[in-house]
């Protein structure tokens, strides 16, 4: 698809179609990343690494936000040179079917892909998808502005239309990077956090039982959760342990994707002063 839209642009001299082969390429680097940021997920937790190596997926998802937001403004940057330069296509009709025909490939693949990662709850699967889908609406974008450049004979439509592109596929990038981050700096989910507290509230109460100190984070393929369940001093330890093991398993089995789930089992009439006496013990004034 890349060659096809190279091979358009050397046809017509089209900075639009300039544009999106540039955005191709970026993907061409991005999607190498992303098949070894796969690849490295896969492999289970070792000595080095105890949770496994899910999060390399937010790396992806930020290097390939951050290859887009840079084809955009070289895009920018080569569409003002060229219209302040001055404008000369050739060959409209034949670089427009060719970059016609590479939009309808990567819609394709861009949205099996986005099936897929949703499928299989992989972040970089996704994020991958929906750089494929951007490119295909990049190209769609270029195929109507070079029609109206067509239909109007207007060339500065070209420029301007690449321009658009590249504002379009920023804001794609920017929202990657986002998401990049929020992984990275484990922010929590307010749809995990409903979830998870729905069950906590719900077979806690029904057990006569209390619950506190809930976190959770997700590390790109796997879910952490951890919370305390507060149990009476007369309750046994392995009627206590069995309960916490039917919530956890309860919470693995309603949220979307693969969860470690862990309790902390404590005394509900003393707790309080378990945790300011560690809290003493560890910061002494």
């Amino acid at each position: 698809m890349l060659g096809m839209k190279m091979f358009a642009y050397w046809l017509t001299g089209s900075v639009a179609i300039l544009s999106d082969a540039a955005e191709s390429v970026v993907h061409v680097v991005a999607v190498s990343f992303a098949a070894y940021s796969l690849w490295l997920s896969q492999k289970p937790a070792d000595r080095s690494h105890h949770y496994g190596h899910d999060k390399i997926a937010f790396f992806s998802a930020g290097f390939e936000g951050a290859m887009i937001v840079l084809a955009a403004i070289y895009i920018i940057y080569v569409s003002i040179h060229k219209w302040l330069g001055g404008l000369k296509l050739e060959n409209l009709g034949s670089g427009t079917l060719l970059t016609l025909s590479a939009a309808l490939i990567n819609a394709l693949l861009g949205g099996y892909l986005l099936w897929v990662g949703r499928k299989h709850k992989s972040l970089i699967l996704e994020a991958n998808g929906k750089h494929v889908l951007t490119d295909s609406w990049t190209s769609f974008g270029v195929v109507a502005g070079l029609s109206l450049a067509l239909l109007t004979g207007w060339l500065p439509l070209d420029p301007l239309v690449a321009i658009v592109v590249a504002l379009n596929i920023l804001w794609t990038g920017g929202k990657l990077m986002r998401q990049s981050v929020g992984g990275l700096m484990d922010e929590g989910d307010p749809q995990t956090q409903a979830k998870i507290l729905k069950v906590l509230e719900e077979m806690t109460t029904e057990a006569g039982i209390e619950f506190h100190g809930l976190r959770h984070r997700n590390a790109g393929a796997t879910l952490w959760v951890e919370f305390h369940l507060l149990f009476p001093r007369t309750t046994l330890l392995e009627s206590a342990h069995a309960l916490a093991t039917r919530i956890e398993e309860r919470i693995e089995r309603e949220l979307p994707m693969r969860a470690e789930v862990t309790s902390h089992l404590e005394t509900l009439e003393d707790h309080r002063a378990v945790h300011t006496r560690a809290h003493h013990e560890d910061f002494p004034d």
